[in-house]
């Protein structure tokens, strides 16, 4: 593999000093291989995983021309465009249960059910709602459409036409798809594995009392959520304290058998001076002051056969940096070849915004709808380390790297939570 500097180097605009978003994330995707190992899983067991197989039909979906709607079975010939046409029916066919007669003879009917195999000899389907029975005496109104209410022979899935591609997600739909085919099995990718771990000696865990100094340590546990929600296999090591021997033995662990690792902490200036010349002893590892706000120190490289992304220490630093760079990386990582990057909606600002150009900034905000517009508020303070400020927020307030304050009304890019968060 290319070395991960010589990579990076060649992007323009690539500065570690102060690096906008889009080059971080561009830097990051041209370093990665996904993982290329496959297991044949059950559907039941597939949702969320990657295909890694072609889905080429080996049937038509729906298998033959079918009923859309309750009603009559009817011959488009026999109709009149201006006046009611009477017609005699002669049986019925049921979903599943096919029209027994052979082909329907002129002036005739067939009463069909949802699903129903058309009739040998019908080509239109008129709803029950609108005719007149009386007896086997059918009346159907002027003003039918030919073909209408009924579903083709592999209108749906069509025999020998590729459906699904390698690389996408496996979600209910698909599954479905799948089980529509009667395939029971099917390809995919190994789950990506990632290790995880925090680093800092104020860091205490729960169940412990805190001593002057210290404080729970949270992000873990925001991280392992956050990576359960990408359907990865998590080695969660725990807090590794402020030492080069311990945090050496954490990282070789972490990268022996790990896709991924991430890290919390000890990667802004000053905590990163015993890390920088044990990332470069173990592996090839960047260090980066990213133009944004909040989450501007990360870490990013390769050590063994695991890349590593080293997050800040600042509880909100840590999802807004997961969220923008590690999410979309650990998705590559996985195979995926769809458009999985996060949308950006607009709305209106509800109260004047302060930015500072120069730098992306993720404030956290409350989407709501008021006056038939939708409208964005912040949630109040924004420090990194106000992690409620997550809680109470629906939405990132995405303001571009160039843009200054924002005034009330004006538009701004919006980045939901749900699902995601």
């Amino acid at each position: 593999m290319s070395g991960i500097a010589a990579i990076v180097s060649c992007i323009d605009g690539y500065d570690p000093d102060a690096l906008h978003i889009e080059k971080a994330r561009e830097a990051i995707l041209a370093c990665l291989s996904p993982v290329v190992e496959t297991e044949r899983i059950a559907i039941r067991a597939a949702l969320g995983r990657v295909l890694a197989e072609e889905i080429v039909p080996a049937i038509n979906v729906p298998a033959t021309d079918n009923s859309a709607m309750d009603g009559y079975a009817v011959r488009f010939e026999d109709l009149d465009a201006g006046r009611p046409a009477v017609l005699r029916e002669i049986g019925s066919a049921l979903a599943g249960r096919p029209y027994a007669g052979g082909e329907m003879p002129p002036g005739t009917c067939v009463r069909v059910m949802t699903g129903a195999v058309l009739p040998a000899g019908s080509d239109t389907v008129v709803v029950q709602e609108i005719v007149r029975a009386e007896g086997a005496r059918i009346t159907v109104p002027p003003g039918q459409k030919k073909a209408q209410n009924v579903r083709y022979a592999g209108e749906d899935l069509r025999a020998g036409v590729p459906v699904l591609r390698p690389g996408v997600p496996l979600r209910p739909a698909e599954l479905g798809l799948l089980a529509s085919l009667g395939i029971g099995e099917v390809l995919v990718r190994r789950r990506l594995r990632v290790a995880m771990f925090a680093t800092g000696d104020e860091l205490a865990s729960i169940g412990e009392a805190l001593r002057e100094g210290e404080v729970y340590d949270s992000n873990r546990y925001t991280l392992h959520a956050m990576l359960e929600r990408l359907g990865v296999e998590i080695q969660d090591l725990g807090v590794v304290r402020d030492d080069p021997g311990e945090l050496e033995a954490a990282l070789r662990r972490a990268t022996r058998e790990a896709d991924a690792v991430i890290t919390t902490g000890g990667v802004s200036v000053g905590e990163a001076d015993f890390v920088k010349p044990l990332a470069a002893k173990l592996g090839e590892v960047l260090f980066w002051k990213i133009a944004m706000r909040p989450g501007r120190p990360m870490a990013f490289g390769r050590i063994g056969g695991a890349m590593l992304f080293g997050l800040p220490g600042n509880p909100v630093a840590v999802m807004v940096t997961f969220y923008e760079f590690v999410r979309d990386a650990l998705l590559h990582l996985s195979g995926r070849s769809d458009n999985f990057r996060l949308p950006l909606l607009s709305a209106a600002a509800a109260l004047p915004l302060r930015k500072v150009p120069g730098r992306t900034e993720y404030q956290r905000g409350i989407l709501f709808r008021e006056d038939g517009t939708w409208k964005v508020r912040t949630t109040g303070q924004q420090g990194s380390g106000v992690l409620r400020s997550m809680s109470e927020a629906n939405c990132f307030i995405v303001l571009e790297h160039e843009r200054g304050r924002v005034e009330a009304g004006e538009p701004v890019q919006v980045q939901m939570f749900d699902g995601l968060v």
